[in-house]
């Protein structure tokens, strides 16, 4: 009875090894911790799910915690929901409005509000790493970069967003002297920044949520490998001149 016993321990440890390891850069919170952890952070990233997850969406979210490990205002963290025995963190859910159905379910808490963005559930058809990080940085404002994006252009788009007549002007123009500076790795997108820079100058902001709505209708259709990598990265490049909980 005594060698079952060591080996359900042992089996039980390295099961939490395991989770504990492939969410790498993840915190682990319980109702204990939640609030003392969650309040340090200007946002905090929270994903409610069964004690030990596992599949694609898992891996996904591991891919967060790993590319924003060096983003100091950003926690990325992980809740684990048991439904039988002492159900550990089952008032956690309930205190948010998780239910199991929604497993996993990625919540965003914000400094300042008292309710978290529900991002998305297992039900949402683009559960990507990317475009975790794409809504944390529209509805918090916190730089991180997405493949496709330049962050010395990123900041001139900050900068264009907040100006009006001339002032865009002169920072289309630097983008421009800034771009022939450039590795050749990061001509094609900085090709899109200056265009979408004169698109807005022409048009005016709503062209920003026009051509999210074009793109968007675009990545629904079938698509080669390459060519939706494409679009999806001119898509990031484009959220960068949205602004805050635009998207």
């Amino acid at each position: 009875m005594k060698s079952y016993l060591i080996i359900f321990i042992t089996i039980i440890v390295a099961i939490k090894l395991v989770n504990s390891e492939d969410c790498k850069g993840c915190v682990a919170l319980d109702t204990l911790s939640f609030d003392k952890v969650i309040n340090k952070f200007k946002a905090s990233l929270v994903k409610f799910d069964v004690a030990f997850p596992y599949g694609d969406k898992h891996d996904e979210y591991g891919k967060v915690a790993l590319s924003t490990k060096d983003t100091e205002d950003l926690l990325v963290a992980v809740v684990g929901v048991k439904d039988f025995g002492n159900k550990d963190n089952s008032d956690l859910a309930q205190r948010f409005k998780v239910e199991k159905a929604d497993f996993p379910a990625v919540l965003l808490f914000t400094q300042g509000q008292t309710e978290p963005y529900k991002l998305l559930t297992g039900a949402s058809d683009d559960f990507t790493a990317d475009n975790i990080k794409r809504l944390v940085r529209a509805k918090t404002g916190i730089y991180i970069g997405l493949p496709g994006c330049v962050e010395q252009l990123d900041k001139l788009v900050d900068e264009f967003k907040t100006s009006e007549g001339k002032d865009r002007q002169e920072i289309l123009n630097k983008a421009k002297a800034l771009a022939e500076t450039l590795s050749d790795q990061h001509q094609t997108a900085a090709k899109i920044y200056i265009k979408l820079m004169e698109k807005v100058i022409d048009k005016g902001d709503n062209f920003v949520q026009t051509e999210q709505n074009r793109i968007d209708g675009i990545l629904k259709g079938k698509l080669s490998d390459e060519k939706k990598r494409t679009i999806e990265e001119r898509k990031n490049i484009l959220q960068s001149f949205a602004f805050k909980d635009e998207l």
